[in-house]
């Protein structure tokens, strides 16, 4: 028992041990951590006490040549006295007492002051910084300006050699470009008084200046040629184009007032005036642009120009093909007019039909008020031709609408008239074929005609009469005529058929009887067969006597009937 309590007490004194060391090592790195902390901030109050502003102020010495450049030095040695004398001590100061704090093991109050002491060597560090950048502008004026100025002297001699060799494309602006020239000139040689001076001050001012005026001489001798040649050559020989084609094509009577030329020339004239007034004070600005709007907006007068008298030669084409077929329309329906009592004397119009021709000439006499109006407000000068064309080639559309309905109106009237005399032909026809189907019976003497023949004879008759009968009718009802026509057609046609069937029948059994007399003496058979087939033949039985003959002969020549159809094929 007394070595377990030994074992445990060993223990615990182990683990405070232990955590003791470790405490002290954790301690021991955060003040080494500090301390390197401190000495970073001694190094940085070093640097900004040994920036080189001394140096740079010993080079502004030589170069005082004024009262001006004089207070600026002395003024940044009084600034340099304050950095190095009171900031930079008041930095040593505060760093000491950083080093109190750590000593005094004072952890919250060493954070305070570390802060603050961050703060105040940043403050001094950028004032140094901004002191020493003031003055090596000015120690390092007279090289960065020089170089400077030498590139802008190279490039305003180019401009000049360009300016001269081309003089004459810039008409009466090369006197102001000659003055802008020697107004560089002189600051040229204002710099270089400045310089010689000392006063960087002005010198920076002047450097801007030349460099902002050789990059607009730069636009001016690029552009000013360019413009003098839009605004006093080409714009105003458009203007004087323009308003020579509108005078000659308003005389041939084209309306133009749509595209208020005089307003509109005046306007062009007045803005080039503009354009040009600030062209000779150089003011170039918008210059370009507004005088090639100009020189698009008048190009766009000349494409109207053609686009009228394009439009003018398809409205007199347009107008041309709607007179001729406006005229001979009204014509057609004036004639119609004059003969339709005439017309419903002869036929059975319909009411539908007289409608629609109503409604027709009703169309055409608003097509041709329309018409009226398009020719007003040409001679009315209202619109130009580019939208008379258009409305005139409506009125078209709607006269071949127009036509289209007429022409199935009158095919309508016309095959009233066609009907009739279809049918008075067919009537010729059908009659012919009755004729030929008597001459054929009466030529050919049968010993007897079937009833049923003469039945299909009368039917064929009473149709004929029927159609003598609707032509006879005023007014002709065509629909009944054309079903008359159909029917005797049919019932000429069928007893046509039945004619010469009937009689080529007759003509093959009477010649299979002759024929097959040569045999009778051959069989008793025959003689029977043959005698039938005479009783059939004279009793009108054409098809049985054929029949009854043929298989008779069959007997003794079996392609009998072959050789009958070859003789009467």
């Amino acid at each position: 028992m007394d070595g377990i309590v030994l074992l445990i007490i060993t223990f615990i004194i182990i683990a405070v041990v232990l955590i003791t060391v470790v405490l002290v090592a954790i301690q021991k790195h955060k003040i080494t951590k500090i301390k390197n902390e401190i000495s970073a901030l001694d190094r940085e109050k070093n640097l900004i006490a040994s920036t080189p502003v001394l140096s740079e102020l010993s080079k502004v010495e030589p170069i005082i040549k004024n009262d001006k450049m004089g207070e600026k030095y002395r003024a940044w040695q009084r600034r340099f006295e304050v950095i190095r004398d009171d900031r930079i001590a008041q930095i040593n100061d505060m760093i000491i007492e950083l080093d109190m704090e750590v000593n005094n093991k004072n952890l919250k109050g060493y954070q305070q002051k570390l802060a603050k002491t961050e703060i105040e060597i940043y403050k001094a560090r950028e004032s140094a910084n901004e002191l020493l950048e003031e003055i090596k502008e000015i120690t390092l004026s007279e090289e960065k300006y020089r170089s400077i100025v030498i590139k802008l002297k190279t490039k305003y001699r180019e401009l000049s050699n360009e300016f001269k060799n081309h003089q004459s494309d810039y008409e009466d602006i090369q006197e102001v470009i000659d003055l802008q020239f020697e107004n560089i000139e002189k600051r040229f040689i204002d710099f270089d008084e400045t310089m010689d001076k000392n006063e960087y001050d002005e010198v920076v001012h002047i450097v801007k200046a030349l460099d902002t005026m050789i990059d607009h001489m730069e636009i001016v001798v690029a552009e000013v040629p360019n413009l003098v040649l839009l605004a006093e050559k080409l714009i105003p020989k458009r203007i004087e184009e323009i308003e020579n084609i509108s005078k000659d094509m308003e005389e041939k009577g084209y309306p133009l007032g749509y595209l208020k030329i005089p307003y509109n020339v005046e306007e062009s004239r007045k803005n080039v005036k503009n354009i040009l007034d600030r062209i000779r004070v150089l003011n170039l600005e918008d210059c370009m642009f507004e005088l090639k709007t100009m020189l698009d907006y008048l190009d766009s007068i000349f494409n109207e120009f053609e686009r009228e008298k394009g439009a003018r030669k398809e409205y007199e084409e347009e107008t041309i093909s709607f007179e001729k077929r406006f005229k001979k329309t009204t014509k057609i329906i004036k004639d119609i007019y004059a003969q339709l009592d005439d017309i419903k004397s002869m036929y059975d119009l319909k009411d539908d039909d007289i409608v629609v021709l109503d409604n027709i000439s009703r169309r055409l006499r608003q097509i041709s008020e329309e018409q009226k109006k398009i020719k007003k407000k040409l001679e009315d000068r209202e619109e130009p031709y580019s939208i008379l064309v258009g409305e005139i080639s409506v009125r078209n559309q709607l006269l071949s609408t127009l036509e289209e309905d007429l022409e199935i109106s009158l095919k309508s009237l016309g095959s009233m008239y066609d009907d009739e005399v279809r049918a008075r032909e067919q009537l010729e026809e059908i009659q012919e074929l009755l004729k030929q189907c008597k001459g054929r019976i009466r030529s050919y003497k049968l010993p007897i005609i079937m009833n049923n023949y003469f039945i299909e004879l009368s039917e064929a008759n009473e149709a004929i009469q029927e159609i003598i009968k609707e032509l006879g009718k005023k007014p002709i009802v065509i629909r009944t005529l054309n079903t008359r026509v159909d029917t005797a057609r049919d019932l000429i046609l069928k007893l046509y058929n039945t004619t010469n069937e009937m009689i080529k029948t007759a003509q093959m059994a009477e010649m299979a009887i002759v024929y097959g007399n040569k045999f009778r003496s051959s069989m008793a058979e025959i003689q029977a067969g043959l005698s039938n087939a005479e009783m059939l033949f004279h009793k009108g039985n054409y098809k049985e006597a054929l029949e009854v003959s043929i298989d008779t002969i069959k007997l003794v020549e079996p392609d009998i009937y072959e050789k009958l159809l070859k003789y009467y094929s």
